[in-house]
């Protein structure tokens, strides 16, 4: 029986991740950056410009939205530490995009190497 772990280990041989130090450029000259966590690990702090689909609804979303639907798109794709997106990464590849990668590391690697991250303000009630 496989497990998630193995599930990523599977991913991560059939994607392109890139490291690191390579991200902050194809991050800049990506068409799309797809930040594939949930809603609330999202709302604490994302890359900018990354718009939110999280892994469960991602290929609902890709179908639903013209906007993501050309498979010629450059994207990149992101989560806490790089599982959730090379799962991302292969679904896409699977439904024909070909250009997509996965930031090895995620944003705790992209934090760790003191690059920016936004952090929504959230609005005062007084």
């Amino acid at each position: 029986m496989k497990t998630a772990h193995d599930l990523v280990l599977a991913a991560k041989s059939q994607c392109r991740e890139i490291p690191i130090e390579n991200a902050q450029a194809l991050v800049q000259s990506a068409d799309v950056v797809i930040d594939v966590r949930e809603a609330d690990e999202y709302a604490t702090g994302h890359l900018a410009g990354a718009i939110n689909i999280p892994r469960g609804l991602l290929e609902f979303k890709l179908s639903g939205t013209p906007a993501l639907e050309p498979r010629d798109l450059n994207v990149v794709l992101y989560c806490k530490t790089s599982g959730r997106a090379a799962l991302a990464a292969v679904a896409m590849q699977g439904m024909g995009y070909l250009h997509v990668v996965s930031i090895a590391g995620g944003i705790e690697a992209w934090v760790q190497a003191g690059m920016p991250v936004v952090k929504p303000v959230q609005p005062l009630f007084e």
